[in-house]
């Protein structure tokens, strides 16, 4: 699972600054303003939960015997990136605003995933 989970994180770290250079570059003429904040912020939220399930993934290397909520924190993780910043993502890019009712979805899989991950946190004997 370490391996899969810091895989993940490079490849949504990754995506994150392609999507903020496509937005900043490309997006910039062809969408609206208000389009171009939806999809920053998709790109932004990407970034922070890369950058959080990379410490999911280097806890659980460093951990003899990770508990069972760093690896729920994980997963709702990466379900929460793909729910809540795809749907902004899709909304900005084909304007479709009926999509904006999934992103408290995945809104709700991140808060979720750093409830996880504060259990987590109280448990764990260092």
């Amino acid at each position: 699972m370490t391996q899969i989970f810091l895989t993940i994180a490079a490849i949504f770290g990754g995506l994150s600054v392609a999507g903020g250079a496509f937005g900043a570059h490309a997006l910039r003429e062809k969408i609206s303003a208000r389009s171009l904040e939806i999809f920053d912020t998709g790109a932004r939220y990407q970034m922070y939960h890369a950058i959080a399930l990379l410490l999911v993934a280097i806890l659980m290397i460093r951990l003899e015997n990770p508990p069972t909520t760093l690896l729920v924190s994980g997963w709702l993780f990466i379900i929460g990136v793909v729910i809540f910043s795809g749907s902004l993502y899709a909304i900005s890019l084909t304007g479709i605003k009926s999509l904006g009712a999934i992103a408290p979805l995945g809104g709700l899989a991140l808060m979720a995933g750093w409830a996880a991950l504060a259990i987590a946190g109280a448990t764990i004997k260092f």
